[in-house]
């Protein structure tokens, strides 16, 4: 009887320090991880979840692998970790920490476009991002897109907006989703268009938009500016535009327009071509597409920059004539 009170005495203390060992290890999988900020954190190709639990321990991000260790034999579907950028927070215990890598869910970056800015602003931004990638492929992947389109550019036809995206994302990627976009809104704005428009087609109605996101930054003079550039196409008036003028100068552009320039032949100088000039002259925003496609009603013929980025609308030459002595040869 001895023998066998002492044997359960044994298995009760056996069995507590086992129920206590399990509590220490449920405590320690739960504890916040050892940072103080957020921070990115890489698995590589080929990583496990046990060479990943003995890394994390050697840069001290978790104090402690054995619980996890445990946790993966309990839950094996926490060792399928994948490849990928992942976000640690301070607040994450070491197992959120197993629980995002076998997720998937990768940490996003973003990038704005900004519309206004032609196809070269925009390379320069996308260049500029440590987490874009450009392939050697890049230049052939983007010509591909361009074969497809007007005059093989891709100038206009990429839709301002902040994309979302992954880490080493390939620079195409993010073309071929802005062009998906623009396409998409382009067609359903050339859709419900309004009607008697001067546009052969929605990418004329696109070239229109760039104009217009170029000549003012005041959103409500969008469609009483595409009003006046409607009238003068119906009236068969050149646009005289400055900003076509400084596209088509390209790099020859040193920030100042002279009396020559307005005068020197290019494809896109609407002061000596008639009509919209070939391709559109920066990417639009869909406030200016939506401007181009349903323009204000107005005799209005002409407009001035005012100097504080908005315009003087003017229906006569005389007005326009007025208005330019008032707002420009003032200064």
């Amino acid at each position: 009887m001895k023998v066998v009170k002492w044997l359960s005495i044994i298995g009760l203390i056996l069995g507590l320090l086992f129920i206590a060992v399990l509590f220490y290890l449920d405590k320690k999988v739960h504890q916040p991880l050892n940072l103080s900020k957020a921070t990115s954190y890489t698995v590589k190709s080929g990583a496990s979840a046990k060479g990943l639990l003995n890394r994390l321990k050697k840069q001290g991000i978790i104090s402690d692998n054995l619980g996890l260790k445990i946790r993966l034999k309990l839950e094996p579907e926490l060792a399928n970790v994948k490849v990928g950028t992942y976000e640690l927070l301070p607040s994450m215990s070491a197992l959120d920490l197993l629980e995002l890598f076998s997720s998937g869910k990768e940490m996003q970056f973003s990038i704005s476009l900004v519309e206004g800015l032609n196809w070269r602003e925009w390379l320069l931004v996308l260049k500029a991002h440590p987490q874009i990638v450009f392939s050697n492929d890049f230049q052939q992947k983007l010509e591909e897109i361009s074969r497809l389109l007007p005059h093989q550019s891709i100038e206009g036809f990429l839709l301002p907006d902040t994309y979302h995206f992954v880490a080493q994302t390939k620079a195409i990627e993010l073309v071929k989703r802005a062009h998906l976009s623009m396409q998409q809104y382009l067609n359903t704005a050339w859709s419900n268009r309004a009607l008697n428009l001067p546009y052969q087609s929605a990418y004329e109605g696109l070239t229109m938009a760039s104009i217009i996101e170029k000549e003012t930054g005041v959103a409500s003079e969008r469609p009483r500016i595409s009003g006046v550039f409607v009238n003068r196409l119906n009236l068969k008036m050149r646009l005289q535009t400055d900003p076509t003028v400084i596209y088509g100068m390209g790099d020859r552009f040193d920030g100042n327009i002279r009396r020559k320039d307005l005068k020197t032949a290019t494809p896109y100088n609407t002061y000596v071509i008639k009509g919209l000039p070939p391709t559109p002259i920066a990417m639009p925003s869909k406030a200016a597409i939506d401007a181009a496609f349903n323009p204000m009603t107005t005799d209005e013929l002409y407009f001035v920059s005012k100097g504080d980025g908005s315009h003087q609308f003017s229906v006569t030459l005389q007005q326009h004539n007025s208005a330019v002595r008032k707002y420009q040869l003032k200064k």
